[in-house]
């Protein structure tokens, strides 16, 4: 593997200088979506990767955290480093009680390596279904099946609005689901759109769950405030208020958009939620009980 692969775009690192929100921080908030990378002699890359980023250390993340007023946080395993969890794992164990993380594993993992990335912080999967077949459905819905006993819960990354069905299948698995990126869909489709319907239809019934994530991911416009993801959040927000969470996507790895600031990203979070009550609630009550702090 070459770090340097013309054939792979290499990502910008993330604005150096974060800005405090606008609005008071609740005590125990928790950034629910993040990454680290690097080193790379120590954490090596998968060759078949999307992109590659620069590295972004734990130090340097929880000077963002300090920075934004977030007290907790979530380490979710990037697709650079496939099933090899050791970076995203050493972050999280850095600080128990302050950190969580949610793995990448597939059907050859056993009940005592996953028995093993529970005490190392570990509560969740994420799966990467935005080029699913039927084989990685049938997958994804046995490693559900596994993590089920631990409580854990299951992290997609997925179009909504392309999913086939996507009620009958998150609403049948044993687990609750969590979509990234707010269903990662172009917002041009509008909040009418089947699929996302779907989503809302799985929120309002408790059976899954949204991240407030990665709005320059969906967003039609170049720089924050992305006002056309409102209607997108608000709406998610609305379905079910008790199962929504919010997340910096920090360092923001392969984004569509100029790297914005994460303070103007954070403020974002009042116009979808005005009231200290429900963004409290987002940044605070939901993560303590979806990652069991």
């Amino acid at each position: 593997m070459t770090v340097g692969n013309p054939q792979i775009p290499a990502c910008a690192g993330p604005d150096p200088a974060p800005r405090a929100p606008q609005f008071a921080m609740p005590p125990l908030a928790c950034d629910c979506h993040s990454h680290v990378f690097g080193p790379q002699e120590k954490y090596p890359m998968v060759p078949d990767r999307f992109y590659t980023p620069p590295e972004a250390s734990l130090a340097s993340y929880e000077h963002l955290l300090t920075t934004l007023g977030f007290e907790r946080a979530v380490i979710v395993q990037p697709s650079i480093y496939g099933t090899d969890n050791r970076a995203t794992l050493e972050a999280a164990e850095a600080d128990r009680e302050q950190y969580r993380a949610i793995v990448v594993v597939d059907g050859a993992v056993t009940e005592e390596q996953l028995q093993q990335m529970h005490d190392q912080g570990a509560r969740g999967v994420r799966a990467n279904l935005l080029f699913s077949g039927d084989k990685a459905m049938a997958e994804v819905r046995a490693i559900a099946d596994r993590i089920a006993p631990l409580g854990w819960h299951l992290q997609v990354l997925l179009d909504i609005s392309t999913f086939p069905d996507p009620y009958a299948y998150f609403s049948s698995l044993p687990v609750q689901t969590v979509f990234d990126h707010m269903g990662h869909f172009p917002v041009s489709k509008g909040i009418g759109t089947t699929g996302f319907q779907a989503l809302l239809d799985l929120m309002h019934e408790g059976k899954a769950w949204s991240k407030l994530s990665g709005a320059y991911r969906i967003t039609g416009q170049a720089a924050p405030q992305f006002d056309d993801v409102t209607p997108i959040a608000q709406a998610l927000i609305a379905a079910n208020p008790d199962q929504v969470v919010y997340g910096t996507d920090w360092p923001h790895p392969h984004i569509p958009v100029a790297m914005p600031n994460d303070g103007d990203l954070l403020d974002e979070l009042a116009l979808w939620a005005p009231a200290a009550a429900t963004r409290n609630a987002i940044l605070t009550d939901n993560p303590a009980r979806l990652y069991g702090f």
